[in-house]
């Protein structure tokens, strides 16, 4: 488990990972490449490791839609996504 980082720091990152969610994303998706999904990614990971808020709504967003939540998690390589898919190839192979 990582350490919990100062509130400043966390605000800081908060506000980085909305500023490149909102503003810097949509302005990098006209570019050739995948650069405005691979920074919306980024800003998303900063969110959601910053805000209590966000991953309440993401967990709920989860539940409701799942397959829209596989998706996220792989865009997000999350550990969780990580675990649940090992998981079900070891009881599909059992």
């Amino acid at each position: 488990m990582r350490p919990k980082p100062h509130p400043f720091v966390r605000i800081a990152l908060l506000a980085a990972g909305w500023t490149l969610f909102l503003v810097v994303a949509p302005l990098a998706s006209p570019l050739p490449g995948p650069g405005g999904t691979v920074i919306a990614a980024f800003g998303l990971i900063l969110i959601l490791r910053n805000s209590r808020w966000a991953r309440h709504r993401f967990v709920r967003l989860k539940a409701k839609w799942p397959r829209v939540g596989a998706f996220i998690d792989r865009i997000l390589v999350r550990g969780s996504a990580k675990r649940r898919r090992s998981r079900a190839k070891r009881l599909a192979t059992n």
